[in-house]
């Protein structure tokens, strides 16, 4: 029988808040725990083969898919199907899983009988945490107690992604939607919808949005849609990004450009004014994650359909590959 973690898919990734870990998840239900001191730091005479495999490889109890990794500085939140765990670091970085310090059920609140977590977001101003689900939904909890605050209802199909500024959440799923929430109110106060503007549109690919970000000004937004920069007050899509994708899965906002990448050969690095500034070479066929950490130095790992994960010291190259295997 073929090995299937050579057929890994790695769909989240985040770091430890002391920065010397890299976490990843993958569909069979593996949590990695890359040592990156050992990996950027190698002391030579100690050097092993496997310096850059997984220090621990985890695999949680009920083998389900890892859909959404998530970071504060007590935790490692992670969710899976129906549920959404946390553990404490002490725990993820020892050698032995223990059982998670605690654990949210999504099936309580859902109607459905499997429900993805797919994006987690943690206001960490709240301690609150933001859960875009399966069923169409955004949870919302409170981190200190796991108890259901709310519940954001207006997708018409499964969330894709979700992510927060402030008093603004916004998400996007498979119907195409992107939506903004005041998330005082719970209420969504303005949508957008990609695929109905046809220099955006790709109807061969689908009218699905696989990623959102928010900044100040701006959202970026892209998935069979292409990859689009919105003016967020007045809603006018400013800049159309001419890249050679075949669908995005990742977008955020980094030193006033934009971060991309999905179904393509490469990572995307662009300025507001479409100028393509780097194009980093990934390992994998379609990407699902890029972690970037800024300190306590810049890092950005990226992952996706590969057992190999990227690991960038800059935009400029791949330094390092990782083997989650």
């Amino acid at each position: 029988m073929l090995d299937k973690i050579l057929y890994n898919t790695v769909l989240c990734q985040t770091y430890s808040p002391c920065g010397k870990y890299l976490i990843a998840g993958n569909i069979y239900g593996h949590i990695a725990v890359f040592d990156l001191d050992t990996i950027l730091h190698p002391v030579i005479e100690l050097l092993t083969p496997d310096y850059n495999k997984p220090k621990h490889l985890h695999l949680l109890e009920n083998k389900t898919q890892i859909c959404s990794l998530l970071s504060t500085e007590n935790f490692l939140i992670v969710g899976t199907v129906n549920e959404i765990c946390g553990w404490d670091w002490k725990a993820i970085v020892q050698s032995k899983l223990s059982k998670p310090a605690w654990t949210i059920k999504i099936s309580f609140h859902s109607k459905i009988d499997e429900t993805d977590v797919n994006s987690l977001w943690f206001n960490e101003e709240e301690n609150k945490i933001y859960a875009g689900c399966g069923d169409n939904k955004v949870y919302v909890y409170n981190l200190e107690d796991g108890r259901h605050l709310n519940t954001f209802d207006g997708h018409k199909d499964f969330i894709h992604s979700i992510h927060g500024r402030g008093k603004q959440l916004i998400s996007a799923g498979e119907d195409g939607l992107v939506m903004l929430w005041d998330t005082r109110m719970g209420k969504s106060h303005n949508k957008l919808e990609p695929h109905k503007k046809a220099n955006i549109s790709r109807p061969e690919i689908g009218k699905w949005i696989g990623s959102v970000a928010l900044d100040e000004d701006w959202i970026v937004c892209g998935g069979g849609p292409r990859l689009s920069l919105w003016h967020q007050r007045s809603l006018d899509a400013v800049m159309v990004f001419d890249i050679p994708d075949r669908g995005i899965h990742v977008s955020f906002f980094h030193d006033d450009c934009v971060v991309a990448g999905g179904a393509a050969k490469h990572l995307y690095q662009l300025s507001y004014s479409g100028e393509v500034k780097v194009e980093l070479p990934v390992s994998a066929t379609t990407v699902y994650s890029a972690a970037l950490r800024t300190s306590p130095n810049k890092l950005l790992a990226i992952a996706g359909s590969s057992p190999e994960i990227d690991i960038c010291t800059s935009f400029k190259y791949r330094d390092q590959v990782l083997h989650f295997r």
